[in-house]
């Protein structure tokens, strides 16, 4: 059960990033009438993640490719290696840019939020993947516990009814681009550490305690996202929307945990690079991070917003076959 958790928080922490916590990545995917939808989410993504942890824990993997290969075939490899690159490397300055929008929401500069957010990656992988698996234990049960507060604080305030329109559903397809964003980055980090994995039962506890777990907060958060709509356009992340309605105090608290979900998120991004790099560079790994980071500095002048609303679709779209490969897992791959 204790190795289960750890590897849950692992799942939850490279999904919780910036766009999800802040609200953005719902709101773009979801929004009214769409709770099937995220009821198939929350399936999806716990089947999903047991397909690509008992593939890595069976090949013993320390980074993505195997994993991969199994899933997209041999063919789409190549195409598919790129594209988790190139999706890990745009999602974490995507994260680095969230860290400098939330320090402007306290009026300080961009860059400082950036420069703050550099700094904690390097020092995070300076002790190897093991720093990233600690931390991640104790920054996400406070985390978790306090969105949640918040967000069922935000229903009783406002009378809020959870269950109002549950026979308008026009929106379950959502499910498919959401669950599909969310899985590539998953296959790129669960991969990474298939070598650590123990057990089979310690595979299920995780992925369908993450499942549960995203697929509750995801609904709640939505239907508070959907009361306030009208606002959402004036708020470059939709949390503070919600948290307007609060003491400042409960603002510089949630914003904290913010920050630190993208932090979560920017570091199992920054893995799955870096350990797919290192198959290729014998360089200690930490060398490898601030080279990787450095590259990224550019792109986060971007801004948080508009990477989120460009980016998070066109993957999420493009993803789809990976997702129907992994649900259809247990009929193609006995064929095979």
């Amino acid at each position: 059960m204790r190795a289960g958790i750890k590897w849950m928080f692992l799942i939850i922490g490279t999904t919780i990033g910036a766009g999800y916590a802040s609200g953005r990545e719902l709101w773009q995917f979801f929004g009214h009438e769409s709770g099937l939808a995220i009821l198939l989410f929350a399936m999806f993504f716990s089947l999903s993640c047991g397909v690509i942890m008992s593939l890595s824990f069976k090949k013993q993997s320390v980074h993505y490719l195997p994993v991969l290969r199994i899933i997209v075939g041999k063919r789409m490899t190549g195409i598919y290696d790129v594209m988790i690159f190139l999706y890990l490397f745009t999602t974490t300055v995507v994260m680095i840019a969230g860290s400098g929008a939330t320090g402007q929401a306290f009026n300080f500069p961009y860059w400082w939020g950036i420069g703050i957010m550099l700094m904690a990656l390097i020092a995070l992988f300076m002790k190897d993947i093991n720093g990233l698996l600690s931390i991640n234990q104790f920054i996400l049960p406070p985390l978790l516990g306090g969105l949640v507060y918040v967000l069922l604080l935000f229903t009783i305030d406002q009378e809020l009814e959870l269950f109002s329109h549950w026979r308008e559903q026009r929106n379950w397809t959502a499910a498919f681009p959401f669950t599909a964003l969310n899985i590539l980055p998953l296959i790129a980090v669960l991969g990474a550490v298939g070598n650590k994995v123990k057990s089979k039962k310690e595979i299920w506890v995780a992925c369908i305690g993450s499942g549960v777990l995203l697929g509750i907060i995801s609904y709640i958060y939505n239907n508070s996202l959907i009361q306030i709509a009208d606002e959402l356009l004036l708020y470059e992340i939709p949390l503070f929307a919600i948290l307007q309605h609060y003491p400042v105090q409960m603002i510089i608290f949630i914003s904290i945990l913010l920050w630190f979900a993208i932090f979560t998120t920017a570091a199992s991004g920054i893995l799955g690079i870096v350990t797919r790099i290192q198959s290729y560079v014998n360089k200690p790994l930490w060398l490898i991070v601030v080279v990787t980071l450095v590259t990224m500095i550019p792109l986060t002048a971007l801004g948080f917003s508009t990477l989120v609303s460009y980016l998070y679709p066109i993957y999420g779209i493009l993803n789809l076959y990976v997702l129907t490969r992994l649900l259809l897992f247990p009929l193609w791959y006995k064929q095979t």
